[in-house]
């Protein structure tokens, strides 16, 4: 992904369209801990810490979880969606990190110096990229000897009931993103790259009593998105029998995990 397409413009120059999807997960997941403390607990961070997270996003991780992290991160948020990156700074620029930065950039070719990082955090980005294993080779480089790369992805199976509803946009009963780059191409590829790695799945699930929120999550992104009047109408159709079969209450599996590796000196 070395340039903004316009179709990656449109979905991610800033977060309007990524709040449809996640109103889903902060809305209506069922978990001990939810998503973002949980990963917070994950990571293996030190004060003090380097921290460069790719593909940031709005940041709304760091949000999330600033009072649960070490103390004095040293953050930088790179993305490569300059309205992501400003969304970002807006973000965090006065949570209590010992400093933050913000830097547009190509997830392939890092503009930072070998051995800068502490850990390099990607989360839910690299199914984004032509090349994975070409963007973990080169967050490998960015890293000190002994820091960690922090992924997340999803499942096969996550949240295939709620996929199954797009067969009418003609797309398969499963989730895109597992499809580019799920658990197995995130093991492989990481073994490959450090030679160790070890997954965490989250424990939840999605318990979704508004159908409006699926139409919405759903045709935030391709093809649903694109989607003509008739197509529409059939998927809210889908929907609607969905949870009329279901008595109104929709019972969703989520895959998400993450996934450590660390870098040997």
């Amino acid at each position: 992904m070395s340039s903004i397409t316009a179709d990656n413009a449109e979905q991610y120059g800033d977060s309007r369209k990524l709040a449809a999807r996640a109103r889903l997960h902060s809305q209506y997941t069922i978990a001990e801990t939810a998503w973002f403390p949980w990963i917070a607990a994950q990571l293996p961070l030190k004060p003090g810490d380097r921290v460069l997270d790719v593909g940031c996003g709005p940041a709304w991780f760091w949000a999330a979880t600033a009072g649960l992290l070490p103390a004095d991160l040293h953050l930088t948020l790179a993305d490569l969606s300059p309205g992501m990156v400003d969304e970002a700074m807006a973000r965090c620029s006065a949570l209590p990190f010992g400093s933050v930065r913000g830097c547009q950039a190509d997830a392939v070719a890092l503009p930072f110096e070998d051995d800068t990082f502490d850990a390099v955090i990607a989360m839910h980005m690299l199914y984004h990229l032509p090349d994975p294993a070409a963007g973990i080779a080169d967050m490998s480089r960015v890293l000190k000897p002994g820091g960690v790369l922090a992924v997340t992805t999803n499942g096969a199976d996550n949240m295939r009931e709620i996929y199954e509803l797009t067969a009418v946009f003609g797309s398969a009963p499963s989730d895109p993103a597992a499809e580019a780059f799920g658990y197995d191409a995130a093991e492989r590829s990481m073994r490959s790259q450090f030679g160790n790695v070890s997954m965490s799945q989250h424990p939840a699930g999605l318990r979704i009593t508004e159908p409006e929120d699926v139409f919405l999550a759903l045709t935030s992104y391709p093809p649903g998105d694109r989607a003509g009047e008739t197509q529409l109408i059939r998927f809210r159709q889908a929907i609607a029998e969905a949870f009329s079969q279901r008595s109104g209450v929709l019972e969703v599996r989520k895959e998400t995990a993450l996934f450590l590796s660390r870098k040997t000196a």
